[in-house]
């Protein structure tokens, strides 16, 4: 039978948001994404590609399964390069994209743990870089900056000069009136969190020390809930810190992932994460390692192979909580 144009298109549109509204309500996998070269996602930072209409995440790719099995030897954690995860439908799954084209040191340079801002109609990436491949934890580490105007291609720009050079794990957040904040972990200060201000993301403020009450990195900041949140790695789940001006930050007891959940892949605890928040709605994005219950003895140093985990967070009785067990239905929204 034949139908007008208009009804076609209107069976069509019909039919595609029915098919985004199933999307939509399908929750998010166990693990959300799996890198398929090395198996050593980690330190997901996730930003939208306005162009694209798609999510991004940009991650760590640890060369996990080149691990020698030597605790000693973290060759493996060095030499890595940036992963890339596309999701078309706003954060529900992922597929994997290729690696970040970073034109900056040689082959053997490390790059690690990126966070992306759009800023001014352009991108602007801090990544730590490590001036090499290293068996062990010693070499300086620094945070260079870059800009893009599309995701893809990115010309240096600069590094944060913060007084140290042992920083990594920049998180940006732009303060009420314009200027930005960074803050980062510095090694060199028993491993403690530091901040730099800046007006134009290329001149940086001396660091000066924010969160030392103990040793932790891969601070997250973010505004929910009308208050400003930081999230941190101690390495005993996730640290919880709340602020009402950026500037006094309170410590929350309770430590959230920490207990292991009880579904497959999710069950030690979380590490270093990004929170997107829409429509009131924050979403965590973690990774965990694959040991205890997840060890695979098929998977050489399974232990040391890590996936990105996705979750909500949810504010009870003050205290920011995360369920890992329960469905996560993933709407990043547009931007």
């Amino acid at each position: 039978m034949n139908r007008p144009p208009f009804l076609r298109a209107l069976l069509l549109a019909m039919l595609l948001l029915s098919t985004g509204l199933m999307q939509a309500q399908q929750p998010a996998a166990k693990p959300l994404f799996r890198d398929p070269v090395h198996d050593g996602a980690a330190d997901p930072t996730l930003i939208y590609n306005r162009a694209k209409h798609e999510w991004w995440m940009f991650y760590t790719n640890r060369r996990a399964d080149l691990a020698t099995g030597d605790p000693k030897d973290v060759a493996w954690v060095h030499g890595t390069r940036i992963g890339i995860a596309v999701s078309k439908d706003r954060g529900a799954s992922w597929t994997y994209r290729g690696e970040a084209a970073i034109p900056y040191g040689t082959p053997d340079y490390t790059h690690w743990a990126p966070d992306i801002v759009f800023w001014q109609g352009k991108y602007h990436m801090f990544l730590v870089i490590v001036p090499g491949t290293f068996k062990d934890w010693n070499a300086p580490r620094e945070i260079i900056h870059l800009t893009s105007p599309d995701l893809e291609h990115w010309s240096y720009l600069g590094k944060i000069d913060s007084g140290s050079d042992r920083i990594i794990d920049p998180s940006l957040f732009q303060l009420p009136g314009g200027p930005w904040r960074v803050w980062y972990k510095d090694e060199r200060d028993h491993s403690h969190l530091y901040s730099s201000d800046s007006t134009d993301l290329v001149h940086w403020s001396k660091g000066v020390p924010v969160i030392t009450d103990r040793s932790s990195e891969a601070p997250k900041v973010f505004r929910w809930k009308d208050q400003y949140w930081m999230i941190t790695d101690p390495w005993r789940g996730l640290g919880v810190y709340s602020s009402k001006d950026l500037e006094h930050w309170t410590h929350q007891p309770e430590n959230i992932l920490q207990a292991p959940g009880t579904l497959p892949t999710d069950r030690t605890e979380g590490h270093h994460c990004d929170v997107v928040v829409h429509d009131g709605h924050a979403y965590i994005f973690y990774f965990t390692h694959q040991k205890g219950a997840d060890l695979d003895p098929k998977l050489p140093h399974s232990e040391d192979r890590t996936v990105i985990q996705a979750g909500e967070l949810e504010l009870v009785d003050g205290k920011v909580v995360v369920d890992r067990d329960k469905p996560v239905h993933v709407d990043l929204g547009t931007q």
